[in-house]
């Protein structure tokens, strides 16, 4: 999840010569709240292939299985006054596996997210439910084409109270002037539904190799998103683009590549990166794999190298990465990076249907 914005610099050379605690909450103060310094943008995550219901609605019940439980939890530049920490827990499963082909797939989903701010200052909580329905287009099911929808609630709250601004303080260091600015309430809320929705072609040669490419548009509605009385604040719409695939390339090793575009208001990123799998289990009946690997993220510059480690076990993945932030648009950030961990499980007792490759990064 990154979060960065061209005019952050000049914020920084502004107020850097205040005491850490409040240069890393006024800083990331103005960065939420400033509207003309800042493009908002949704909280999303470095192992994206991890989180696929804030991803792509149509990835919804694309993996090989029963049922999939993901969570995520990531802890961002902690070092500046806790400045992101989100976390995100989905479900998703096919239904009427018995009334559709087995080259056909209807699933639903429901995930939960909550994303907070400068030490709690802001906090964000996301409830949402998805459907996809994904066709075979060959007799073998090996090409599919998948579309999702999803419908979500949003609850953000901003505690007023807790602000300080560079405006309230005087010359003996004391915040005594007021902050004029016009908030609603000491504790302001704000609520809004919201629609996206996603395709998603999915593809295989021999049942052993898989390729895919997604997009998806959310917040269709552009709900209001402002905290400002009279303020008329609206979400920008979120285009995503992601591909990437799996190959075998040796006895015990498989190639995994993956790619993804985001664009929001004016803010675009770029993620490519690769992982390497090790089948550790040889002839065992329990699977047992390790995975290493690196994504390089992009923006207006080389922004950050994330080294990624992941092990399956059995019906468990578990992921680990760190973002090295290189970026010198964030002077506040450089090195201090953000520890991401994700977790998945997925049931795959077999109710004799047809396995089909699935993404996986």
């Amino acid at each position: 999840m990154n979060r960065h914005n061209k005019n952050i610099s000049t914020l920084y050379l502004t107020i850097s010569a205040m005491k850490r605690p409040v240069f890393s909450c006024l800083l990331w103060i103005a960065v939420l709240l400033q509207g003309e310094l800042v493009f908002g943008q949704d909280p999303h995550f470095s192992q994206f292939f991890s989180s696929p219901l804030t991803l792509n609605p149509a990835l919804t019940g694309k993996f090989d299985g029963q049922y999939r439980i993901s969570g995520i939890y990531r802890n961002q530049w902690p070092e500046l006054n806790n400045a992101f920490i989100t976390s995100s827990i989905s479900l998703d499963a096919p239904i009427l596996t018995q009334k559709i082909s087995e080259n056909n797939r209807l699933a639903v989903g429901i995930f939960a997210m909550t994303d907070k701010s400068v030490n709690g200052i802001l906090r964000s909580n996301y409830v949402a439910a998805s459907v996809a329905y994904h066709i075979a287009l060959d007799e073998e099911g090996y090409q599919q084409l998948g579309a999702g929808f999803q419908a979500s609630y949003a609850n953000k709250r901003l505690d007023v109270a807790a602000i300080k601004f560079e405006s309230q303080l005087d010359l003996t260091g004391q915040w005594t002037s007021p902050s004029n600015e016009n908030f609603n309430a000491s504790l302001v809320n704000v609520h809004y539904i919201d629609v996206n929705a996603g395709l998603l072609y999915n593809g295989s040669t021999n049942g052993l190799d898989n390729y895919y490419l997604g997009a998806s548009v959310y917040h269709l509605n552009n709900p209001s998103d402002g905290f400002m009385k009279n303020g008329n604040y609206h979400l920008s719409r979120r285009y995503t683009a992601h591909a990437g695939g799996y190959f075998p390339t040796g006895e015990i090793t498989t190639l995994f590549l993956t790619g993804l575009y985001n664009q929001q208001n004016t803010t675009k990123e770029v993620v490519l990166g690769s992982a390497l799998g090790f089948n550790l289990a040889g002839q065992s009946e329990v699977p047992v794999s390790f995975y290493a690997g690196c994504w390089t993220r992009l923006n207006n510059q080389y922004d950050a190298v994330i080294p990624y480690i992941g092990l399956d076990f059995n019906e468990l993945r578990l992921g680990l990465t760190y973002d090295i932030n290189v970026s010198k648009l964030t002077p506040g950030s450089q090195s201090k990076g953000g520890m991401e961990l994700t977790l998945v499980y997925v049931h795959q007792k077999s109710t004799g249907r047809k396995t089909m490759p699935c993404p996986r990064f």
